[in-house]
C-alpha cells in the first residue's frame, strides 16, 4: 500500500479501540499490509463452513449483517458500522466460520492480515486486555462514564462474543504434577509417564520455579543436549504462566497466545506465589469449544423424553449463569438462549406427533411474551398459540380435538421441563387460543380495531411471538394481518395507556419505589416497575413505525434509533437500560432459584443503586415520546 493511503488508513484506525491503544507509527507499520476491500450490496464476504481467512476485518462505511443458519432460517447476530471490528475467528479458533458476513447495503472495509498484527497483542498489554475486556457488555450509561470504566463502545467482537463456547467455565486437570528443581530427568520422566501426563511443575523452596513438557524432553534429552541423570532444572522452562481458577476459555487461548505457550499453570491466585491447582493445556480448549450451545441442540434433537430434555435445560442454566456472572453481552445470552428454548419446544411439539400422529392440517405453534421476544432467561413460564388451516365445518371437531390432545401432550412435557403453567391460560392448550388462520386473522383485527373490548383479555402479549413449529407461512399472513390495518390509532391509544400506567420506580423524593408490605415488603419490583415498560413501549413504537419480525425488546430499540433518528439517543439509552435491568433481574433469579422480580436494594452496592437509578430516568424520556406521538384520549 503506498505510504499516502496507509497514512490515511492510519488515521482512520487511530479513533477506534484496541487501534487507539498503538502508536501512529506501529498503525503506519500496519496499514502498509492491509488491503482494502470494497463490497457491493448482499454481498458475502465470507460464510458459515468457510475457509478462514488470513485476515480480520474493519468497516469503513457501509453496514455488514452478520447472521446464523438455523433450522433453515437465517437468523441476524449483529451488524458492523464505522470502526467495528470483526471476523477474528482466525485469532482463536481453528475450525471453519460458524457465521455469515453479508453486507446490507455497499461496504468498504480493512482487511488486516493477522500475522501482522499478532505482534502488537504480544507487546501491548492495553490491546491484549481490550480484547479480554470487550466480553463486557457495551454501555452508554453515564455512571458507566463517571466511573472510568473500560468501555468498548467503538467496537463490537461480534463474532467472537456470540460464540458461546468461550465464555465457558473451563475443565482442566485439577491434580498436575508438581515436582522439586533437585529431582532428576529421569524422574520426573517416569512420574510424568506413570500419571500420563505430558508436563509437570517445579518447585524450589516451595515457590514455582518453571515447567518442564513432553516438549523439552524431546528438544533437550532424546537430542542428547542433557543427560537423564541431570537435575530437571536444566531442562525446565522459567517462565511459568499463571492464572487464576476462574479463567474462562477466551481469556485461556488469549493468554496463551500473548505469551506463546501451550500450558497455563493454575493457581488460587493466578501467581506464582500460591499453591498450584491445576492445569490448563490446549487439548483442554478444544474440548470445551465441543461443549457448546450447537452441542446442546444436537443432544435436543436426540432426545426421546422430557427428562433428557429437563437436564438439557439445566445445562441451558449453567451456561447462562456462567455468562451473566462473567458480564457477558445481555443481547447475546438472550440470543444463545432463545435458540435453545425454542429447540426444546420443538422437540417436546415432535415427540407429541410421534405419539399422536401426523397432523390433519397443517399448523404453526408459536411462542409468545418473553419466549416470543427471547428474553426467557429464567425458568419461568411458558406462553404459547396455535393456529391451524381452514378446514370445512364438518371436519372442524376432529381438527380441534386433534389439537387439543397434542397441546396437552405438549404442555405436560414444558411442565416436566419446569417451565410453569401460564397463570392467565395463555398456551395453546386453552381452546381460546388454539383456532384457524381464519379465525386468528379476525381476532388480531378485533384487538386492533376494538381495544379494551374485553378488558380482562392482555392481548398485548400476542404481538410479540415467534414461530417454533409448523407452516411459516401461516405466521406470516398473521404479520400480513396486523400490519395492513390502516388506522391503528384507536389500537396506538390503548396500547400507549396501557404502557403508561406502569408503576413509577422512583418516587417524588428520587427514591425507589419499594413494595410497602406483603411477602416482598422493602424489596424493588424490577419487572413491574423498570422492564415491563420498557417493553410495552417498546413494543407500540415497533408496531408504529413498522417494524416486522423485530420482537426482541432491545434490537427494537436498536431499529427505532435508526428510524427515529431525532430520538435516537433516548433509545439506545433505553436498550441499555433494558440489558441492565434484565442483568439484575437474571442474578437474582439465579441467586434465589426464582423469577428475579424482586430486588434486595440493601445488598446492593451504593455505586450500583446509583447506576440503576440513573438508568431508570430514560423511561420519562420515553414516556413523552409516547404523549407526543400519539393522542393518548379515550383509555385514559
Amino acid at each position: 500500500m503506498k505510504n499516502s493511503i496507509a497514512e490515511s488508513v492510519a488515521n482512520f484506525l487511530k479513533n477506534f479501540k484496541p487501534f487507539s491503544f498503538l502508536s501512529f507509527e506501529d498503525l503506519k507499520s500496519i496499514s502498509e499490509t492491509i488491503r482494502v476491500i470494497h463490497l457491493e450490496k448482499n454481498q458475502i464476504l465470507f460464510q458459515v463452513n468457510e475457509n478462514l481467512h488470513d485476515v480480520f476485518y474493519v468497516m469503513n462505511s457501509g453496514v455488514i449483517h452478520l447472521s446464523v443458519t438455523s433450522d433453515a432460517e437465517q437468523n441476524l447476530l449483529n451488524k458492523c458500522y464505522s470502526g467495528d471490528v470483526f471476523g477474528l475467528r482466525p485469532f482463536f479458533a481453528k475450525n471453519n466460520y460458524q457465521m455469515t458476513a453479508k453486507t446490507n447495503e455497499e461496504a468498504i472495509l480493512y482487511a488486516i492480515p493477522i500475522e501482522s498484527f499478532k505482534p502488537f497483542i504480544v507487546k501491548n498489554t492495553d490491546v491484549l486486555n481490550f480484547l479480554l475486556e470487550s466480553f463486557a457488555q457495551n454501555s452508554n450509561n453515564l455512571a458507566d462514564k463517571n466511573s472510568n470504566k473500560l468501555i468498548s463502545d467503538s467496537v463490537q467482537l461480534s463474532e467472537f462474543q456470540n460464540d458461546f463456547s468461550y465464555f465457558q467455565t473451563l475443565n482442566y486437570n485439577k491434580k498436575p504434577l508438581v515436582v522439586t528443581y533437585d529431582q532428576t530427568i529421569r524422574e520426573v520422566a517416569i512420574l510424568m509417564a506413570d500419571n500420563l501426563l505430558d508436563s509437570a511443575f517445579v518447585n524450589n523452596n516451595n515457590k514455582l520455579v518453571g515447567i518442564v513438557t513432553d516438549a523439552d524432553f524431546r528438544e533437550k534429552v532424546a537430542t542428547g543436549k542433557q543427560a537423564i541423570q541431570s537435575h530437571i532444572d536444566k531442562i525446565m522452562t522459567h517462565a511459568v504462566i499463571t492464572v487464576s481458577e476462574n479463567i474462562s476459555l477466551a481469556e485461556a487461548q488469549l493468554v496463551m497466545l500473548s505469551h506463546k505457550v501451550h500450558h497455563l499453570c493454575v493457581t488460587i491466585d493466578g501467581t506464582i506465589y500460591t499453591d498450584v491447582k491445576g492445569v490448563i493445556t490446549q487439548n483442554d480448549l478444544v474440548q470445551a469449544q465441543a461443549n457448546s450451545p450447537g452441542v446442546l441442540i444436537k443432544e435436543i434433537k436426540r432426545s426421546t423424553d422430557s427428562s433428557e430434555l429437563k437436564a438439557i435445560r439445566n445445562s441451558l442454566a449453567n451456561i447462562i449463569h456462567q455468562a451473566v456472572t462473567k458480564n457477558i453481552p445481555l443481547q447475546h445470552i438472550f440470543n444463545v438462549s432463545g435458540e435453545i428454548t425454542l429447540a426444546i419446544i420443538r422437540r417436546a411439539i415432535e415427540m407429541s406427533i410421534l405419539e399422536l400422529g401426523s397432523p390433519p392440517v397443517p399448523f404453526a405453534f408459536l411462542s409468545i411474551g418473553s419466549q416470543g421476544r427471547k428474553e426467557q432467561l429464567l425458568l419461568t413460564d411458558h406462553d404459547n398459540f396455535l393456529i391451524f388451516n381452514d378446514v370445512d365445518i364438518q371436519q372442524l371437531r376432529d381438527v380441534k380435538d386433534y389439537f387439543n390432545q397434542l397441546t396437552k401432550k405438549v404442555n405436560e412435557i414444558l411442565e416436566k421441563i419446569g417451565y410453569k403453567h401460564c397463570n392467565f391460560g395463555h398456551h395453546a392448550n386453552n381452546q381460546i387460543w388454539s383456532k384457524s388462520l381464519t379465525d386468528w386473522s379476525k381476532q388480531y383485527e378485533s384487538w386492533i380495531n376494538t381495544p379494551g373490548e374485553f378488558t380482562n383479555e392482555h392481548c398485548s402479549i400476542f404481538f410479540d411471538y415467534e414461530f417454533v413449529f409448523g407452516d411459516q407461512n401461516l405466521e406470516n399472513i398473521i404479520t400480513e394481518t396486523i400490519f395492513k390495518v390502516k388506522n391503528k390509532s384507536l389500537f396506538f391509544d390503548y396500547l400507549g395507556n396501557d404502557a403508561l400506567k406502569n408503576p413509577a420506580p422512583l418516587n417524588f423524593f428520587k427514591k425507589f419505589n419499594e413494595e410497602e408490605d406483603g411477602l416482598h415488603k422493602d424489596k424493588f419490583n424490577i419487572k413491574a416497575k423498570g422492564i415491563n415498560q420498557l417493553v410495552d413501549i417498546a413494543r407500540l413504537l415497533a408496531i408504529h413505525h413498522g417494524l416486522k419480525g423485530i420482537n426482541n425488546t432491545f434490537s427494537r430499540y436498536k431499529e427505532l434509533a435508526i428510524k427515529d433518528t431525532s430520538n435516537a439517543e433516548i433509545y439506545l439509552n433505553a436498550a441499555d437500560t433494558f440489558l441492565l435491568l434484565s442483568r439484575y433481574r437474571t442474578l437474582e433469579g439465579i441467586k434465589n432459584d426464582n423469577s428475579g422480580e424482586y430486588i434486595d436494594l440493601e445488598i446492593v452496592s451504593k455505586s450500583d443503586k446509583e447506576k440503576l437509578k440513573e438508568s431508570l430516568h430514560v423511561l420519562k424520556d420515553l414516556e413523552e415520546i409516547v404523549k407526543d406521538t400519539f393522542q393518548l384520549t379515550q383509555f385514559s
